[in-house]
């Protein structure tokens, strides 16, 4: 096995939910290192400074999301959360305080995989070259430095937040970003509890971007949590 291939780390207690993702990630060329407590996850994270990491967030001797917030401090690998715990508040605290994904158990190997490789791609780019000037998910097509947005052959005009929060979206496409990132990022920390500023205008963004607004299929709603653009595949 190569040592190019990227390194995952499984933060994960369960004995069967590990063989089972052994299997798969082995079967896409991915290298694992495991650990059943939050107390190993430090140390490994730590000695082999894997690529991406995978965390459930019930361990027996911690939190996952105290964990999540510890690694953040120094680790720059994607977390993504893989966790029983459905409920809202748990993705989004998981998501603010550094994880770039969630998924509820159970999980299909593909979506899972999908994610993954999103995330490293994100990763890659953030350390490497500058972000592209340009992207295209489906029709859309968005020209960062020109302010310019085309679907299909048609112009789209947006004003300059809608810009701005589908750029946002854009540069990150395919990951989820909550309601109090975009609302930071947008317009600024004071405004991180107004979740109906990015409501409002994302109505009117699919308005506009959209085929059928009422069934978006670019920007995707994560209930109770916030948005995703669609990955560009």
């Amino acid at each position: 096995m190569s040592d190019e291939e990227p390194l995952v780390l499984l933060v994960e207690d369960e004995v069967q939910m590990r063989r089972f993702l052994r299997a798969a990630l082995g079967s896409h060329g991915f290298r694992l290192v495991e650990a059943a407590t939050a107390r190993e996850a430090m140390q490994l994270a730590t000695s082999h400074n894997p690529s991406l990491i995978l965390l459930d967030l019930g361990l027996p001797d911690g939190d996952g999301i105290d964990l999540t917030r510890e690694l953040r401090e120094w680790c720059k690998a994607p977390i993504i959360v893989i966790s029983a715990r459905g409920a809202e508040q748990d993705k989004v605290t998981a998501l603010d305080v550094g994880a770039d994904d969630y998924l509820t158990k159970p999980f299909g190997t593909n979506e899972l995989i999908a994610r993954m490789r999103v995330s490293l791609r994100h990763a890659a780019q953030a350390g490497g070259t500058a972000a592209p000037s340009t992207l295209q998910v489906g029709e859309l097509f968005v020209d960062f430095a020109r302010h310019e947005v085309r679907v299909g052959d048609r112009d789209v005009k947006l004003t300059p937040t809608e810009f701005r929060l589908l750029a946002l979206l854009a540069r990150n496409a395919g990951k989820v970003l909550t309601h109090r990132q975009i609302l930071t990022e947008i317009w600024g920390p004071a405004y991180a509890s107004q979740s109906h500023y990015v409501r409002v205008h994302m109505a009117e963004l699919r308005r506009k971007v959209e085929r059928e607004p009422a069934r978006p299929q670019m920007l995707l709603t994560e209930a109770g949590v916030g948005y995703r653009l669609r990955d560009r595949g």
